[in-house]
């Protein structure tokens, strides 16, 4: 079972730094060098100066005094006592779908090795700046950003524990750029934390976000030996059955193909599939029922709708898988097309070598028609059952199966790695 445990965070004194929104930033690996300048412009004290250090020398070393600084001067300060973070994620749905609320709550997780009852993955992730953040890690000894879990609690007897606490004024709040509200309150009622513990005591977590930084927060802990606050990892928490929970899809885009490739595409989609032409409005397939995929190529720009002809095809291109994993749709078009007559292999793929992605669709379909890409293949979302099934199964997806929206932001709390 996961190790779930209250945590002595450190976090910015709101007094002295100013608001919240002034401070947090999004994740590391979506902030370009125009965005970062901004984030940068908005405080001296944004957390992007430490998640994203630039600087003459050794860059970590430069994070690792800012942040010490920070510390030393009471912009960041440590709780006195143990809490749980009760969090809020108000937002608009990308592509409609109108306003929905996502509840969770900060806590620290026992690092260990992926397995079941305890913590796994539920998707496999391309080779990332894994050193860059082991390297950040070993200067600052904090996780400056979360981890994005799941598990299972039907009853949301969590949330339950929790939500008493939320009927006052957050501890802190910010707008960020997609205009989703986070609220967060910091829980320390004995009662409460002693509740959400129990709620959680059989639990399994399954990854949703922050691979990367889990594996990192693993090797981390092995390197320092022994016991401590370095075995354990800052997580957000979302039970998969809570409302304001949905995934939704990230399209894949390809280039770089040669002519024979193109004809061989053709063939291997009119043996698999049945192809209707569709409209741009409806290019992402919706709803249930038979494997679907949109799709368009740069040549004749017109949206098409594939459907599997039958599940047999998927179940002889990938023998010996599971069968929630032969019935995922990224599995399939991975197997029966990138692999198959595009000639991909897991270590293309891994590197992006004529693999793009988009998570918006008029994205994906302005990229085609303007011949950055040959040909995008759009998905469904994948239903969070789905995604749990495939990591119950001991499977790992393909890289960008689901896309958990919204983000959670890096600089509402960190997690101190030492005493």
């Amino acid at each position: 079972m996961a190790d779930v445990q209250p945590l002595r965070a450190l976090h910015y004194d709101l007094a002295k730094v100013g608001p919240l929104d002034q401070v947090v930033a999004p994740p590391y690996d979506v902030i370009d060098p125009v965005q970062r300048g901004r984030l940068a412009g908005r405080s001296p004290y944004n957390v992007v100066h430490v998640d994203l250090p630039e600087a003459t020398g050794d860059p970590y070393v430069a994070a690792a005094r800012l942040f010490d600084g920070w510390r030393q001067e009471g912009a960041v300060m440590r709780e006195d006592q143990p809490a749980l973070w009760a969090l809020t994620q108000s937002y608009d749905a990308p592509g409609g779908g109108g306003r929905r609320e996502r509840h969770g709550f900060l806590a620290r997780v026992r690092v260990e090795e992926y397995g079941p009852g305890r913590v796994r993955p539920h998707e496999r992730t391309h080779p990332g700046p894994r050193e860059d953040r082991l390297r950040l890690t070993r200067a600052t000894r904090a996780n400056i950003s979360p981890i994005f879990a799941l598990h299972s609690d039907p009853g949301r007897s969590a949330w339950s524990a929790l939500e008493p606490a939320t009927r006052d004024g957050p501890w802190g709040e910010a707008t960020d750029a997609d205009g989703t509200e986070h609220r967060l309150w910091c829980v320390q009622d004995a009662e409460a934390i002693e509740a959400v513990q129990a709620a959680l005591r059989e639990a399994e977590l399954l990854i949703a976000d922050g691979h990367h930084r889990y594996e990192t927060a693993r090797v981390y802990a092995e390197e320092v030996g022994g016991e401590g606050p370095h075995r354990y990892v800052l997580a957000c928490l979302v039970a998969l059955e809570d409302p304001g929970l949905t995934v939704f899809p990230t399209h894949r885009l390809v280039r770089g193909l040669r002519p024979e490739q193109h004809e061989s595409l053709a063939v291997a989609i009119r043996e698999a599939f049945h192809v209707e032409e569709t409209t741009r409005e409806a290019i992402v397939p919706q709803g249930d029922g038979p494997l679907r995929i949109g799709y368009v190529d740069a040549h004749f720009k017109r949206p098409f709708m594939l459907t599997l002809k039958d599940p047999a095809v998927a179940d002889a291109a990938l023998p010996g898988r599971p069968e929630p994993y032969r019935r995922l749709d990224t599995a399939v078009l991975e197997a029966l097309l990138l692999k198959g007559p595009l000639e991909m292999s897991d270590d293309d793929i891994s590197h992006l070598r004529g693999l793009g992605y988009a998570r918006d669709d008029r994205e994906a379909l302005d990229k085609v028609e303007r011949g950055e890409y040959d040909a995008a293949f759009f998905m469904r979302a994948t239903p969070v059952e789905e995604v749990r099934e495939v990591a119950a199964a001991g499977e790992s997806m393909p890289p960008k199966s689901t896309y958990f929206f919204p983000k959670l932001l890096t600089g509402m709390l960190f997690n101190p790695l030492t005493e």
